[in-house]
Formats: C-alpha cells, sequence, structure tokens
C-alpha cells in the first residue's frame, strides 16, 4: 500500500510539472524542420540577422526578440529587417503579445528604408484593430476567423508563392488570398506598441 502511495504520488507530481511548463510550449508548434529551413530566430538568439529601422528598444532577452517601447518620442515603427531577400517562401513563427500591442511580420519589403504597407505585405499582430484583426493581411484579406493573440504564445504559418498567400494562426487558415502588389523582398517584424515577443522565426525558400 505503501509503495502503491508512493508511485501514485510521485505521477501527481510529474503531471503538475508537465502541465506547469505547457506555457512554453507553442500550442501547435512544429516539432521539426528539415535543412531547407533557415533558422532566423531561436529563443534570445538571432539579432545579427536583422538590420534596425526606426528607434524601439528591440533587445534579446529572456528567451526570446522583444520590444517594449519606442526611444525618446519617435513615432516611427521599430523594424527588425532580414538582411537577405525572398522571392517564394513558407514562414514559421512563435510570438507573444500583450493586449496593447500593435505588431507584425512583414513580407517581400520592397522599400527597405521606410518599411509599411505602401512598400510591402503586413501580417497583422493587432487584436485592438478597427479593420484587420490578427491574422489578417493588411489592407489586402481580413483574417477568418479572427482569433485573440494577446497573453499567450501563438503560431502562424504564412506562405507566399506568386500571388498567393497563405496564413494560418495557431494552425487555423485565417487569409488565403491572391495580390500581385509585391513580387520579392525582405522580411521584417514591426513594432508599435505594447509589448511583443518572438521566441522562433524560421523561412523556407520555396
Amino acid at each position: 500500500m505503501k509503495r502503491f502511495s508512493v508511485i501514485t504520488a510521485g505521477l501527481l507530481v510529474v503531471a503538475s510539472v508537465l502541465v506547469g511548463c505547457n506555457h512554453l510550449q507553442p500550442p501547435f508548434g512544429r516539432v521539426a524542420f528539415g535543412p531547407e529551413w533557415v533558422t532566423l530566430i531561436d529563443g534570445d538568439k538571432g539579432m545579427e540577422n536583422f538590420t534596425r529601422l526606426g528607434d524601439s528598444n528591440w533587445l534579446a532577452m529572456h528567451g526570446a526578440i522583444q520590444a517594449d517601447r519606442k526611444n525618446g518620442n519617435s513615432k516611427e515603427a521599430g523594424i527588425l529587417l532580414s538582411k537577405n531577400s525572398y522571392t517564394d517562401f513558407e514562414i514559421y513563427a512563435e510570438f507573444w503579445s500583450d493586449e496593447e500591442a500593435n505588431s507584425g511580420i512583414y513580407l517581400r519589403v520592397t522599400n527597405q528604408k521606410v518599411v509599411n504597407t505602401k512598400a510591402a505585405y503586413e501580417v497583422q499582430i493587432w487584436d485592438k484593430s478597427p479593420t484587420y484583426a490578427t491574422g489578417s493581411l493588411v489592407n489586402v484579406a481580413k483574417a477568418s476567423p479572427v482569433h485573440k493573440a494577446a497573453g499567450r504564445w501563438n503560431t502562424f504559418e504564412i506562405t507566399a508563392k506568386g500571388p498567393r498567400i497563405t496564413v494560418k494562426m495557431n494552425g487555423e487558415e485565417t487569409v488565403d488570398t491572391s495580390n500581385n502588389s509585391f513580387p520579392s523582398g525582405p522580411i521584417a517584424l514591426q513594432y508599435n506598441s505594447g509589448t511583443v515577443k518572438f521566441r522562433k522565426l524560421m523561412i523556407k525558400p520555396l
């Protein structure tokens, strides 16, 4: 009887530890990546893969690349612009945001000095957006269904192949559209407000 109790207690401890660690895992994360995938961010590693634009406090800390403020009275978005350009690709990203976060992932940036939706596609991270919710392709396609990102780790799976762009958030498709505005260019991470963190960013050229 005593031995049974000890085993049972041990199993309960293990179970509680696993439950407690669930917040560290992406809810719909990939198990593995093949050699064709390029790692841009892995935990708090990867800042060297980007050029900084704008004036926000992108930092590598606590297992993620993150930003939570603009410096001084800057009104410019803080941008991390990839050093390489891409045409057709898949992206896998793990991100966390708070309720005030206004952020996003830019695709095929054509103006590498002023990065915005006039020069690139943007996959939205902004729960409070009045028009293009998180998971939307800004100015191109609204997310359907709409997901909220705040307060948890989320995943994006983005595919751009020719004019077709698809977005999945937490494993569920939010965008499937066709658009010819931007054919090629770097990708970028945007910071406008609140707190946003990226702990995984992978890209696979197609």
